[in-house]
């Protein structure tokens, strides 16, 4: 029988006259209260009932009540469901569920009124009211039947709030008001807030009186002394319903502020993949919305920084005690949405390849959400990173004593140093690694942040994987674009220019810098390779050479070429001919690195044109000549590691030299002064760049008498590392063989800076 009940049902939707909208839209709502006061079997599904029909019907009606009206007006339809409170009665049957399914119904018809009608709704507290208590019944439970709806309906909210940010703050809840009051920074119109200061009962009666007439545009007696609801019969059968909700899942919601937030990161642990990504996404809508209000409730009265930072912290546990660097390093890049990486199809696993995705994955949407977040929730949130994460997890690791463990959390950090594009976080992990000082370096104080002096000497650690990993890590963050990085490893200790010595040039000196006289110096415009210059560039050979710095007082100006002259020449003759082996060799000559560096020094300067560095250094006599000099424990490590070259491994210095000559690309005349003037007067106990390889090279003058057949040796010992001469038996003293090879291209290397920086000096 209650098949032929259906039917009769079905048969008076399709027999009912087309009335008037209004009439016709009355009908499809009283069809549905009809039910509830009717029925005595509220245990059949919903989808066995004409309810569904009855609110798609409604639906249409109230999209083409629309259409058929000025935009912006509001048809009866529309005022008889904001009037009678529709949305409220809707909300009471989805969360009772009755009959089993209502809640996905209810939640499916909110989703479309909000998506399909135009005009804005949410300003309406008869809206906005249900829809807040709509949003609380989400991410309850896990896994439940309905969370695809509710993630939709979710969804839609974050988008209407981002074409009205200023809507957000009918979701700031109770603890809103005592927020307000203490002064928001936005001043947010006590009116507006009012009625959120107490939490509305269930039943849709709010325990205070609503004062929101301005934002609904109507006044707000003529909502409240509306004529009793035409179906008290209907309000009977509600409160007979046995509302019981579903059992409450074990979430925190610390405070009932702002549930659109709470509930978007309850449904981010959803196991279905795809509603976590949509949850995640609805968060970052919420997250970029300007209005400070909502911002300082995100942060303060939201689990949103502690959902960032302890899944940051429980993926990053997860991961096994040793990776390989290598795969560290070489995992392709994550997108935090696309995280769908399958074991079984992939050829290149390895153990904890699942679970570093998934760590990588979520570092990129914390470091997405940081980005498109508001100013100071943007900053809150990085802090949060910063203090429970970086800190309280990464330290401990980075800290620890045994060798595996340092490898892997290096690797890791490394990788998140390359991977992070977020300014605000960049700076909290810039903080993180090198701490805020920013006065010069003495020995005694040289721990005062403990991570980075154990960094900086790691960078020198007995193992060689560790100091060439923890060198690549320091390397890539030389390349970020923050300032602190690296005033805090080297700038603050070349303020003061006391590493120079000041001294008025002797006649000889005069007639070396005016002639250009250096033994053994070759004269660059007969160098074919030198000829060849930095193909991207529009500069003629003739423009480079003759380009020198501007002018100082104490650098007085001197024929440009011969500047240039003297300084590339002063790099190329510092390895004496006989330990040279390149010209021996095809394809080895400057002009690749002139090519680098004339690029590499573009993008650098591209990255410190907003430092607004001086362009010349600071005047001798403003300078504080007399303070101890001591050049950091950054380039202390680096100095005493370059010093070390022909006793140290192949890797290893290759990695030393590529710091050091990244370091030197830096378009700052203290850089330019210290690590690439070979004439610059240092002070006595002062070592520089250039002082250090000298003793390196007078250490190797004297080896090499020690050597039989050296330069054979080493120009085979060049063939093996190119490539062009078989692996054979080993020669001896291999390490200082490979060692002179390093020293000789990074001297030509330095020359090529050197030269690029000059010529860029002086460009108009």
């Amino acid at each position: 029988s209650f098949h032929l009940l259906t039917l009769l049902r079905v048969v008076v939707v399709v027999l009912a006259p087309s009335l008037p909208l209004q009439e016709d839209f009355v009908y499809h709502w009283k069809a549905i209260t009809h039910y509830y006061i009717e029925t005595s079997d509220d245990k059949a599904p919903v989808t066995d009932t004409n309810i569904p029909s009855h609110l798609e019907q409604m639906l249409d009606i109230l999209v083409q009540e629309e259409n058929e009206r000025e935009s912006g007006e509001t048809g009866p339809c529309m005022e008889y469901l904001l009037h009678h409170k529709i949305l409220e009665t809707l909300y009471t049957l989805g969360k009772a569920d009755c009959p089993p399914g209502m809640k996905q119904q209810v939640l499916v018809f909110y989703t479309k009124l909000l998506g399909r009608i135009r005009q804005p709704l949410l300003p309406h507290i008869n809206v906005h009211r249900p829809v807040q208590k709509l949003i609380r019944l989400c991410g309850e439970v896990l896994a439940t039947p309905t969370e695809n709806e509710e993630i939709q309906f979710l969804c839609i909210v974050c988008a209407k709030l981002k074409q009205d940010p200023y809507l957000v703050n009918f979701f700031l809840e109770n603890k809103l008001k005592s927020l307000a009051s203490k002064g928001t920074p936005d001043g947010t119109s006590e009116d507006l807030l009012k009625g959120q200061g107490a939490l509305s009962t269930d039943t849709g009666q709010s325990s205070q009186p609503e004062e929101l007439s301005g934002a609904t545009g109507m006044e707000q007696t003529e909502l409240e002394n509306e004529p009793s609801h035409p179906m008290d019969s209907l309000s009977t059968s509600l409160n007979n319903l046995h509302v019981t909700s579903l059992p409450e899942a074990t979430v925190v919601r610390p405070n009932q502020d702002y549930n659109l937030v709470n509930s978007l990161l309850n449904l981010t642990r959803s196991p279905d993949g795809r509603i976590a990504v949509k949850a995640c996404e609805g968060l970052m809508l919420l997250v970029s919305l300007p209005e400070p209000a909502a911002a300082k409730c995100l942060t303060q009265s939201t689990c949103l920084c502690e959902l960032l930072t302890d899944r940051l912290a429980s993926l990053y546990r997860a991961l096994p005690q040793s990776v390989d660097p290598l795969d560290i390093e070489t995992v392709e890049a994550i997108n935090w949405g696309l995280d769908s990486y399958s074991h079984k199809e992939d050829a290149s696993a390895f153990p904890g390849k699942r679970a570093l995705i998934s760590f990588l994955s979520w570092f990129d949407y914390c470091d997405q959400l940081i980005k498109e977040a508001q100013k100071t929730a943007a900053v809150a949130l990085a802090k949060a990173v910063h203090e429970r994460f970086f800190i309280g997890v990464m330290e401990p690791q980075l800290m620890q004593t045994s060798e595996i463990g340092i490898l892997t959390s290096t690797a890791l950090l490394h990788r998140i140093v390359r991977q992070v594009t977020s300014d605000v976080l960049l700076q909290e992990m810039v903080f993180f690694i090198l701490g805020e000082q920013r006065g010069p370096e003495t020995l005694a104080e040289i721990s005062r942040h403990p991570l980075r002096h154990r960094l900086i000497e790691h960078c020198d650690h007995i193992s060689d994987e560790i100091s060439i990993m923890t060198l690549r890590m320091f390397e890539h963050l030389l390349q970020k674009p923050n300032e602190h990085i690296l005033y805090n490893l080297v700038l603050r200790n070349l303020e003061e220019r006391n590493y120079t010595e000041y001294k008025p040039l002797c006649p000889e000196d005069k007639d070396v810098v005016e002639n250009g006289l250096i033994a053994g110096a070759v004269d660059l415009e007969e160098d074919p390779l030198f000829t060849d210059i930095a193909a991207d560039s529009t500069l003629s050979n003739q423009e480079w050479l003759s380009s020198s710095p501007p002018a100082t007082p104490d650098h007085p100006k001197t024929d440009g070429k011969t500047e240039v002259h003297k300084i590339v020449n002063s790099f190329l003759c510092l390895v004496p001919d006989e330990a040279k082996s390149s010209y021996h060799v095809e394809g080895t000559g400057y002009d690749t690195y002139l090519r680098d560096a004339h690029r590499q020094f573009r993008d650098y300067c591209a990255i410190c044109v907003r430092w607004e560095w001086p362009g010349s250094p600071k005047a001798l006599d403003k300078c504080n000549l007399e303070a101890a000099f001591f050049e950091g424990h950054f380039l202390k490590v680096l100095f005493d590691r370059m010093g070390r070259i022909l006793d140290q491994p192949y890797d290893v210095n290759l990695q030393v030299t590529s710091v050091l000559s990244r370091l030197s690309l830096f378009p700052h005349p203290h850089i330019h002064e210290y690590l690439l003037d070979p004439y610059v007067n240092l002070a006595s106990g002062c070592r520089s760049l250039f002082s250090v390889i000298v003793r390196v090279v007078g250490d190797l003058m004297v080896r090499i008498q020690r050597i039989q057949d050296f330069t054979p040796k080493l120009l085979l010992v060049r063939k093996r590392l190119l490539g062009l001469e078989p692996e054979g038996p080993i020669v001896d003293h291999i390490t200082l063989l490979e060692g002179v090879i390093v020293l000789e291209e990074f001297c030509k290397e330095l020359a090529a800076i050197a030269f690029v920086k000059y010529h860029a000096s002086s460009a108009p």
